[in-house]
């Protein structure tokens, strides 16, 4: 029996654009959250903020990754 049959669900019809940008945007905070991290590690003890950034950025990417697993049915890049 495949996956489907068994109850497992398949991703969401229609959200193909909408899973793509939310890819893009998984990305871009990527790239954000390490450019926070790498800025803070220049400033040394001189600017905690930007840790926490990083670490706000983290959280808002893993967010958009499960949205992504959620409607691609675990398919998150």
């Amino acid at each position: 029996m495949s996956a489907a049959g068994a109850g497992a669900p398949g991703p969401v019809p229609g959200t193909d654009d909408l899973v793509g940008r939310l890819a893009a945007a998984a990305e871009e905070l990527a790239d954000m959250a390490l450019d926070r991290l790498q800025r803070a590690l220049d400033a040394g003890d001189g600017a905690p903020h930007l840790a926490v950034e990083e670490r706000r950025l983290t959280r808002a990417r893993r967010s958009v990754e499960r949205a992504i697993g959620i409607l691609g049915a675990g398919d998150a890049p």
